[in-house]
């Protein structure tokens, strides 16, 4: 469990910017009119040898305001209660607002450390203005400029300095977690209940009964897993009252902490947007993923119903051909252990592990057969490639000019990586290189 850092302030101070700094990349979207983002934005970052993750968050508004700003400020709010340590973002070029003293208002009462980013110093003039921000209580105050870089070092320093001790495994936490994620009402209860044969969840017939995440043990193939029961995922604009919007909350917190995301489908409804956006958040964590066409059982069936259900997933999402499907029914218990296996099978070549020997094989065999392209008058060459990562799996690829590498000749890359190693289930993250 990572120590977790939330970047909070009001609307346009520049957090996203900030995010986007210290994680080295850009992630979040950036743009000068206030609340463009609403939702949070997780990332992983490193400084001083501490790993730890990220939170970017709305602006915090003081007032009730429509459903997108109360909306937002739950956000915050959960996203600082879930926090270690928070980087309070102000704007030095508009002094101390009434938004900023209600948002110190509201840190001063977590007992939490607090590190006050005065944001927008951009030179040694605007830093000077910085100290005005004492007064709003804390007294870890650097003045930075998240645009440039300047002065992240320091706070990074101190940030590092700041971090409690990566908190302990329990045994329990090292089994792997299983996440069953879908809209309500799908048979997410139904179907774990099936799998441990006993009441452990509340089944009903009634959308939204799982109002948290409801973790069980399976033991299956003398293997030992977590399981996740989490609620229902309606559309945003249908979450309305704060138990559905922790809710919302947690069955996200359970995507980005599970290894394996088993999406249950209502098959007589079909393979709705809500579903993809599911798999497509699953992708963006580089989780495992299965999905469970379930309610099979009420299907009309012909020679190809099947193949033809699984065609119809795929044109929703063309890009996660490799995910595996299963055809279920969670009441009769028609095929769910067959999820189980395909899960324990992702979770494999999730922890797989390749030879740089054997890559190098594979590279140079796959650009024979389909040689790189020229760029600039100059021949592109990749040297070699590495696996730096599993769990999951993250491949180096170093070579001349990496950023005139076509999107084509990557996705090139990427199929035959699959066709070569398989990779079932499972998202795989190409990192291109200069050398």
């Amino acid at each position: 469990m990572l120590p977790v850092v939330a970047i909070v302030g009001r609307p346009n101070v520049g957090k996203s910017t900030l995010f986007n700094r210290l994680l080295g990349e850009r992630q979040a979207i950036v743009h000068d009119e206030a609340g463009v983002t609403r939702d949070r934005h997780y990332g992983e970052s490193f400084w001083n040898g501490r790993d730890f993750t990220i939170i970017d968050t709305g602006g915090w508004l003081p007032d009730k305001g429509d459903a997108i700003v109360q909306g937002i400020r739950n956000q915050v709010e959960l996203a600082i209660r879930e926090a270690d340590l928070i980087i309070f973002v102000v704007d030095v070029l508009q002094g101390i607002t009434t938004e900023d003293d209600a948002v110190a208002k509201l840190l001063r009462k977590q007992n939490k450390p607090v590190i006050l980013a005065v944001n927008k110093s951009d030179d040694s003039g605007k830093a000077m203005l910085a100290p005005e921000f004492y007064r709003l209580g804390f007294e870890d105050l650097f003045p930075v400029s998240a645009l440039s870089g300047m002065g992240s070092g320091e706070l990074l320093d101190r940030l590092s300095g700041m971090l409690p001790e990566q908190k302990e495994i329990t045994e329990a936490e090292k089994w792997p977690k299983f996440a069953v994620i879908g809209r309500p009402n799908v048979g997410k209860s139904s179907f774990i209940n099936a799998l441990l044969n006993d009441d452990r969840c509340i089944v009903t017939d009634i959308a939204g009964t799982t109002r948290d995440s409801v973790n069980s043990l399976l033991k299956y193939n003398d293997n030992t897993y977590t399981l996740i029961d989490t609620a229902g995922l309606r559309k945003r604009s249908r979450v309305q009252d704060n138990i559905e919007f922790y809710s919302l909350i947690r069955t996200e917190k359970s995507i980005r902490e599970c290894d394996v995301a088993i999406l249950l489908v209502d098959a007589p409804q079909g393979f709705q947007l809500q579903e993809a956006r599911l798999l497509r958040q699953a992708e963006q964590f580089n989780k495992g993923m299965v999905i469970a066409l379930n309610k099979w059982d009420l299907i009309e069936k012909e020679t190809n119903t099947a193949k033809e259900f699984m065609e119809a997933v795929y044109r929703k999402v063309p890009n996660l051909k490799y995910v595996p499907v299963v055809t279920i029914s969670a009441v009769s218990g028609q095929r769910i252990h067959r999820v189980i296996d395909e899960a324990e099978e992702v979770l494999q070549h999730r922890s797989k592990k390749i030879s740089t020997s054997e890559l190098n094989r594979f590279l140079k065999e796959i650009t024979s057969q389909r040689p790189l392209p020229y760029a600039r008058g100059h021949q592109l060459t990749i040297k070699y490639v590495t696996q730096v990562k599993s769990r999951p799996p993250v491949f180096a690829f170093f070579m001349n000019m990496p950023r005139e590498l076509p999107a084509n000749y990557r996705r090139y890359i990427e199929n035959q990586l699959r066709a070569w190693f398989q990779f079932k289930g499972v998202p795989i993250t190409m990192v291109f290189k200069e050398k």
